[in-house]
């Protein structure tokens, strides 16, 4: 059959669906039959699945014109997906296919669900089109003549690309196909990606950029004019002293006649315990929602969360509330309305919040946004403009993660084993090692056979052999086995289940919050008031009680920061504040910024704050930046204004106060959100000085800020991760975890060996770079510096808090004081502001 033949038969079978495809689907079709490999930016919802298994099943008929009589069996394609969520839908769209076309071709799934009776029958005949995650992919290249099972394999395509980008899990991906590109005979390589700010470098990341398959491929993009609306729910009474989560649940009344006037609403939170705290709000002042409305994150048992997903798409559910566990890929037709609650701290993350309503090809998107406190609503100003100029950010790829290599490497020697010089080429073509040296490769290649040099005495560490003809492989079988069991990325807190005490699953919780519990106390989770009764091996029991409760887990996802675009967009939304009424006297000239554009609603909402902030201090324009300092009866306080998210504040409080130390000795706290940071020191600190001496430069940016905070025990802390991921710490077999407290001792162990007698050690390196690059965005921290470098620096000596520094002071009040002392004290301090 020829190329237009084999269209004709994709072509007929939308017809009779009574579909139309679209123009990225045909152009995908042909780039595939045509031996290209390729990145296909399409947004959820848009076809993207039959974009590409489409020319997959198409290319076999080809390939098979006899397939009817003569099917060969075996692996021919394989889809990956970074949610096992997204598995079944996959497996639907190629069962549509393969059965309507009457192909004899099998779908198969194999992730961490995956019954071992399924995996055994897959051992013996792998289905033709195998759906799997990264860590699946990375067993099946563990496991004994795997060179076979991937021979034939024709077609690899990377789903939700941009999730994977800028994590270990992505450079995962990108050594399984630098090795895959070699044992396949024919292999094509295509990713799915929704918008991102790289594209053509996401391209290169998953196919090599120095690779003949990235100088053969294409970028196909799906230009469907999606509309976005984002609605803001304005508060009609709002304080003037701002802080958060003033506002949020005092907003529950707004949002109940939203959920009341669609068919099925999904509302967003950022993090799992804001989820458990709306769900129970909602439920006990709108009782008749019981039975209508249920609870998704990532924490609930499996079973549960199949539930509500199937739920919503049968519309038995009036209302999910729910975290980034429903950001991706689950088909969700029926969703009419979302709501955001909170800054969702990213565009990318809140366009792909509102692609879940509307979740057809030409449905209108609607997503209202919700404010947890007033500021809240300068990013909800920016959220629109971010949508109407499709502002998106770049994902940042890793460079040299050494842990995940050994990772890789032991899998290779745990399978058929690997000789040296066939693998380092395959490795350096890859985004992630393309600057790897000989001297580099050498050194890890002695670390898989005799572990570091200043643990070579320890038998443990010798993991790998090096036979005689040159092969790397291990012999010992509970090495290879204690291996598989570890294999993946992905190190959070070490979760332990929660079971009730007669039996029933419920889900799972982070170990740092169980370890705060005495018996007895009442936690909220699930849903549910539970009394924590005792922990039994990695097991925490409990019992339902009517006890009410302000207790709920906290998980590690309470910690986002903004963006580089999201701060970005905040600033200029901030300079087009809406100036002061003539008649108001101010202590400043209006800012200028935005000139000839009208102020959005939203800003226009906030403006009684805006003219509160000018009475006392500024709002700073785009040539300016802002320092307050006050006195109150906590002592000293001195305010910085670069609006640059948290992680960066982090870094840039840490870096100044160090500095400022240099000058004169003084001891200061810090504190940090993702508008700004405070020092808050028992005498004032001399600001003159600090604008003097030219604090803000970023000379000696890297060694001042390594002094500044305590980097050795950042690194500490990812170091566990790449201790784990790396292999020289066992994380236990399943059923038998090893407690995080356990984890944490022995990783810290190597690290004070590394640090005392191997400092050249390329983990215990990596771990200071990881700290720097990812945690505390030095690359944005120097951008930042450069800017304020830039900028007039006003600093106004202020006789109170003002509006902008009060969710910064009430925020590190929250860390003392039970919320209703918090409420409290906020009434008191508001009120003497007020007179």
């Amino acid at each position: 059959m020829n190329r237009q033949q084999l269209i004709g038969i994709a072509n007929a079978w939308f017809e009779q669906q009574g579909w139309k495809p679209f123009a990225f689907q045909k152009e995908a079709w042909k780039h595939f039959l045509d031996g290209k490999h390729g990145l296909l930016n399409a947004p959820t919802g848009s076809g993207k699945t039959y974009a590409l298994w489409f020319p997959i099943v198409l290319n076999y008929i080809k390939n098979h014109p006899d397939y009817k009589t003569k099917h060969q069996k075996g692996l021919k394609a394989v889809w990956i997906t970074p949610l096992r969520a997204l598995s079944q839908e996959i497996k639907q769209s190629a069962e549509r296919i393969v059965n309507d076309l009457e192909l004899p071709m099998t779908v198969g799934i194999r992730t961490g669900d995956t019954s071992s009776k399924e995996r055994a029958q897959q051992r013996k005949a792998m289905p033709d089109l195998l759906i799997t995650t990264p860590e699946s992919l990375h067993l099946l290249l563990a496991s004994k003549g795997y060179g076979q099972t991937f021979k034939n394999c024709s077609a690899i395509v990377v789903d939700e690309w941009h999730e994977l980008l800028g994590s270990k899990r992505g450079v995962q991906i990108e050594l399984g196909l630098s090795r895959l590109k070699t044992v396949c005979d024919d292999l094509r390589i295509w990713g799915i990606s929704a918008t991102i700010g790289n594209l053509e470098q996401a391209r290169q990341v998953l196919l090599g950029p120095e690779t003949e398959a990235n100088q053969n491929a294409v970028l196909v993009r799906a230009n469907l004019n999606k509309k976005i609306t984002v609605k803001s729910i304005i508060p009609k009474k709002m304080e003037t002293f701002p802080w958060r989560g003033h506002l949020g649940l005092h907003l529950l009344d707004a949002v109940v006649p939203i959920i009341k006037n669609s068919k099925t609403t999904l509302l967003f939170t950022n993090t799992r315990s804001q989820c458990e705290i709306w769900f129970q709000k909602i439920l006990e002042k709108y009782p008749e929602f019981a039975g209508e409305m249920a609870m998704h994150h990532g924490s609930i048992n499996k079973e549960t969360r199949l539930w509500v997903e199937q739920a919503i798409r049968n519309e038995s559910l009036k209302a999910v509330v729910c975290t980034s566990s429903l950001d991706l890929g689950v088909d969700f037709a029926p969703v009419e309305t979302v709501i955001q609650i909170g800054g969702p701290k990213g565009v990318a993350r809140f366009l792909q919040r509102a692609g879940r309503s509307g979740h057809r090809p030409g449905k209108e998107s609607v997503i209202y946004f919700l404010p947890t406190h007033a500021i809240e609503l300068i990013e909800a100003s920016a959220l629109q403009r971010a949508v109407r100029e499709k502002a998106v950010e770049d994902r940042v790829p890793y460079l040299n993660s050494f842990d995940v290599l050994i990772q890789y490497l032991t899998t290779l020697a745990v399978s058929d084993g690997f000789y040296p010089e066939e693998i380092y080429p395959e490795i350096k073509q890859t985004f992630c090692y393309q600057g790897i040296t000989e001297d580099q490769w050498q050194w890890l290649l002695n670390f898989l056979v005799m572990g570091s040099q200043s643990l070579k005495t320890y038998d443990e560490y010798k993991k790998v052999e090096a036979e005689e003809d040159g092969r790397f492989k291990v012999n010992d079988r509970g090495v290879a086995m204690r291996h598989r069991f570890q294999i993946g990325t992905i190190v959070g807190d070490a979760s332990l289940s929660v079971h009730y005490q007669k039996g029933g699953y419920i889900g799972s919780i982070e170990e740092y919050f169980v370890s705060k519990l005495n018996p007895g106390d009442v936690f909220i989770f699930a849903g549910r008031n539970l009394e924590f009764i005792r922990i039994r091996g990695m097991k925490v029991q409990v019992r339902n009680s009517t006890k009410r409760t302000n207790k709920v887990p906290a998980w590690a996802g309470g910690r986002l920061s903004f963006s580089s675009q999201m701060s970005a967009l905040l600033r200029e939304e901030l300079y087009k504040a809406p100036p002061p009424d003539p008649l108001t006297i101010v202590s400043t000239k209006p800012n200028t910024g935005g000139e000839g554009e009208q102020p959005s609603k939203e800003l226009m909402a906030l403006k009684h704050i805006f003219d509160k902030q000018r009475e006392e201090s500024i709002v700073p324009g785009p040539s300016e930046f802002l320092i307050e300092t006050f006195k109150t009866r906590d002592g000293y306080h001195h305010i910085f204004y670069p609006f640059e998210g948290r992680a960066v504040h982090e870094a840039m409080s840490s870096l100044l106060s160090y500095r400022i130390s240099l000058l004169s000795p003084v001891t200061c706290s810090l504190a940090f959100n993702d508008y700004g940071f405070e020092m808050l020191s028992d005498r004032p600190i001399d600001i003159q000085a600090v604008l003097d001496n030219n604090l803000f430069t970023t000379e000696y940016m890297l060694s001042d800020l390594q002094k500044s905070l305590n980097s050795n025990e950042m690194a500490r802390r990812k170091f566990r991760d790449i201790a784990v991921i790396s292999g020289m710490v066992f994380t236990g077999y399943p059923e038998k975890g090893v407690k995080m407290k356990h984890l944490q001792s022995s990783s810290q162990l190597l690290f004070d060996v590394f640090r005392d007698y191997e400092p050249d050690n390329l983990l215990f390196q990596q771990a200071f770079t990881e700290t720097f690059e990812h945690q505390l965005e030095e690359g944005r921290l120097r951008i930042a510096l450069e800017r304020i470098n830039q900028q007039h620096i006003v600093w106004k000596q202020c006789e109170r808090p003002t509006p902008f520094s009060f969710p910064l002071i009430t925020d590190r009040l929250r860390e003392k004081l039970s919320n209703e002392k918090l409420a409290d004290r906020i009434k008191r301090m508001t009120k003497i502001l007020m007179k």
